[in-house]
């Protein structure tokens, strides 16, 4: 990745290539680097994402556009997850050689995330015909990047770009482009073209270099957790259901810290290689997860990019907070199919939006509530602690569910922890949780 990106930025900065000359360049980096990756396949991702393009410049000032641009990108999703990718030999025996050439990675993996950057494009370009929904004015007050004379990644993203842009060669740079093909993070179209033509200014050479030694030490520390702990060992191997409930508590907690590290590294590293190609995305994981003590800020603070763009192209087209108990089901359906079709993955969507109403609603109210007293402050402070340790209660067995345990496990798992012996280790659990949840008030609050 990193020879691409140094190509690149050799070949731009010794023949000033801008927009439309950096996309060509990319997309010839881009399809070197898909060849390698799905040899064969690289033509039924060049297909679908014409195939968009086409729906989206014959279609984008039709009344019924956005759903027919969602139906049809779900549509594509799920076909390629039925037919595995679709063998060559699907389409006559006469292709059945090339099933040969598929390369070193399924292509239709990667293009759950090609999925999101069409369905961004289509969007920005429908509403670039529209009047601008963003006060740029009202921003640069309470943005401390654009106060300061630069351009932060909301602005780049809500700011529509020039017609002209909306070209097929920007379009398909923005599918492939190889630093964030594989993993993101996610960017919007309008945010990509921009930079495109304007490498980003928010990260010096020191900074990139100091993000790259954090990447190195976060590498270090997951090579000792693999080394030392084997939470994944117990929870896919089965044996989970022989140990205590104390044990199995601990290894999907231990299962949750893995997979934020496992992820952190991987968008980490894409996301330095494209910093360094000039192109600046939403930061996953930008803060640890064991201090977040609801459900909303674990999402924000998760996969941070993805949240980004569901609100963008999901929760705020959908009604925003005056349908928020509705959206929440909507959003955590598509994303548990956009994840893949299991039926896991969709138990865990539906337990976290049935935690997640609960807390919406309790929200609404602490936020109603008015404390006239000290007296008050503690109380309600005391209940959103106590709140906070409901929630990551929730969120634990949620992910127990979705990634230790499996549907099929649940009738096992409420039995064990309804044994008597489960009772002392789940008062203890709580009350670590409740005294976890108080620090990060302390910790909100020195901030």
């Amino acid at each position: 990745m990193g020879a691409f990106v140094i190509v690149a930025n050799v070949f731009r900065h010794y023949y000033a290539l801008k927009g439309r000359a950096m996309s060509a360049l990319w997309i010839f980096i881009s399809l070197i680097y898909l060849l390698y990756l799905h040899g064969a396949c690289v033509g039924f991702i060049l297909f679908f994402g014409s195939l968009n393009y086409f729906l989206v410049k014959t279609f984008a000032r039709s009344n019924y556009y956005i759903p027919v641009l969602w139906i049809f990108n779900i549509t594509i999703l799920i076909l390629n997850r039925i037919y595995e990718g679709y063998p060559f030999s699907l389409f006559g025996q006469q292709l059945a050689f090339l099933d040969n050439y598929r390369g070193t990675f399924r292509w239709h993996i990667c293009f759950n995330l090609v999925v999101l950057r069409m369905i961004s494009f289509g969007c920005d370009y429908h509403w670039s015909f529209g009047q601008p929904r963003f006060d740029k004015k009202r921003h640069v007050q309470r943005c401390h990047v654009c106060s300061s004379g630069r351009t932060c990644y909301h602005a780049l993203q809500e700011i529509g770009v020039h017609s002209s842009k909306y070209s097929f060669n920007m379009y398909l740079c923005h599918l492939i482009y190889a630093p964030l093909y594989i993993a993101g993070p996610i960017i919007s179209y309008n945010a990509f073209a921009k930079q495109l033509e304007a490498p980003q200014e928010n990260y010096s050479v020191r900074q990139i270099s100091a993000y790259g030694l954090r990447w190195v030490l976060s590498f270090l520390l997951m090579e000792a957790m693999t080394h030392f702990f084997y939470y994944n060992a117990f929870a896919i191997s089965g044996v989970w259901w022989q140990l205590s409930p104390f044990e199995i508590f601990l290894i999907g907690y231990g299962v949750l810290n893995f997979m934020w590290l496992k992820f952190l590294l991987i968008w980490r590293y894409f996301r330095f290689w494209s910093l360094i190609g000039g192109i600046e995305t939403p930061e996953n994981m930008p803060r640890c997860m064991n201090n977040c003590y609801d459900l909303e800020s674990f999402w924000k603070g998760w996969h941070a990019s993805f949240n980004k763009w569901l609100v963008r192209y999901m929760y705020i087209p959908l009604g925003g907070s005056q349908r928020k108990l509705l959206n929440v089901w909507v959003i955590f359906t598509f994303v548990a199919i956009w994840h893949d079709l299991e039926w896991k993955l969709l138990s865990w969507a539906w337990l976290t939006c049935l935690f997640f109403v609960p807390e919406l609603l309790v929200k609404s109210a602490a936020d109603a509530f008015q404390a006239r007293s000290a007296f008050g402050a503690f109380i309600h402070r005391e209940l959103g602690a106590i709140a906070g340790a409901v929630t990551i209660s929730c969120l634990m067995v949620a992910n127990l569910v979705g990634y230790v345990v499996g549907p099929s496990g649940v009738k096992s798992l409420i039995s064990r922890m309804l044994q008597k012996d489960a009772y002392p280790v789940l008062v203890y659990i709580f009350i670590s949780f409740y005294v976890g949840v108080k620090l990060m008030f302390h910790i909100r609050d020195l901030k």
